[in-house]
């Protein structure tokens, strides 16, 4: 009784030791990736609050950060199309709003094209698609800056940052997979 006992110690002893090494090994991985972006803080806070993080390789925290992108674009697609423009009345600022919506669904498509690069390991093309992802919102905020008058939503504002410190990382992560 004694042996199986000092046994199953040994064991769960081994499992907790092991577990907790391949986490730590899996924390340094999100944190030296994270360290190729702009934006290190934000990286290590969104990989590590996803659960598929802890056993992905570079390839596959690229791929969570571009699904954190596709999720951004898509809901603010959604917000323009949905929240803003069904509540305006301004025909000029409604037709802003849908071609903003637009603009953003692109930027989705754009990050959902990134994801079969980074299958492909086409490491180029998915940089290109995250550049033409994160350019996307800019046409956005000049589509009102054209307008006399327009402002510029707040809103829409912290979406496109939000967007483009998304792509940021994911191209200092694409720029790591290259090297």
């Amino acid at each position: 009784m004694a042996t199986s006992l000092i046994f199953l110690l040994l064991v769960t002893l081994t499992f907790s030791a092991s577990t907790l090494i391949s986490a730590k090994s899996n924390t340094t991985i999100i944190e030296s990736t994270c360290k190729t972006t702009n934006y290190y803080k934000f990286c290590v806070s969104a990989l590590k609050s996803d659960p598929r993080s802890p056993t992905a390789d570079t390839k596959g925290l690229a791929a969570i950060m571009v699904g954190v992108g596709m999720t951004n674009a898509t809901s603010t697609a959604t917000y323009l199309a949905g929240n803003l423009s069904a509540t305006v009345n301004d025909t000029v600022l409604k037709k802003v709003l849908q071609d903003c919506s637009e603009k953003y669904a692109l930027a989705a498509d754009s990050l959902r094209l990134t994801i079969q690069d980074l299958d492909n390991e086409a490491y180029d093309y998915a940089s290109m698609h995250v550049l033409a992802a994160q350019d996307y919102p800019n046409v956005c905020r000049n589509m009102f800056r054209r307008v006399k008058g327009l402002a510029y939503p707040v809103e829409i504002r912290r979406r496109e940052a939000s967007l483009r410190r998304i792509c940021g990382v994911v191209s200092g992560i694409l720029d790591r997979l290259v090297e």
